[in-house]
């Protein structure tokens, strides 16, 4: 059964080629770090912050577009794998009644989840919880 997390913290470092984002527990204490991108994290912060309107649509915005355009409705993000270090989510989709998953970095899942208001839910797996908190 996936556990709900939510982003509790974006921790981003000019003289780091990777920043951090923090997953948390929605219903518990267990957190883990997500290392990304400087314009993943960078997107992510903005979209945190409260009023945030890009002049143009970004990446995450034209996702979006696309997929509601397509008759599909976003419904959540599952990060489902953690192999070699590396994290591997899926963006959930609902289009005539189906669920459709979409291959996608965590950083991009979960920028697109913030995109929305409230943000979409994010879910982990709960082997990759747990594998995520072993190592850290």
């Amino acid at each position: 059964m996936p556990v709900q997390m939510r982003l509790a913290r974006i921790i981003i470092s000019e003289i780091s080629e990777n920043q951090v984002i923090y997953l948390q527990e929605v219903d518990g204490d267990r957190q883990f770090p997500i290392l990304i991108g400087i314009f993943e994290a960078t997107n992510i912060d903005r979209r945190v912050q409260e009023g945030y309107q890009p002049p143009r649509p970004l990446t995450h915005d034209l996702i979006v577009s696309v997929a509601e355009e397509l008759g599909a409705e976003l419904e959540s993000v599952i990060i489902s794998d953690l192999h070699e270090h590396t994290y591997f989510a899926q963006l959930r989709l609902r289009k005539d009644g189906k669920q459709i998953e979409i291959d996608a970095r965590p950083s991009d899942a979960i920028a697109i989840a913030v995109t929305f208001d409230p943000p979409l839910p994010i879910y982990v797996t709960e082997e990759v919880l747990e594998q995520a908190i072993s190592a850290t």
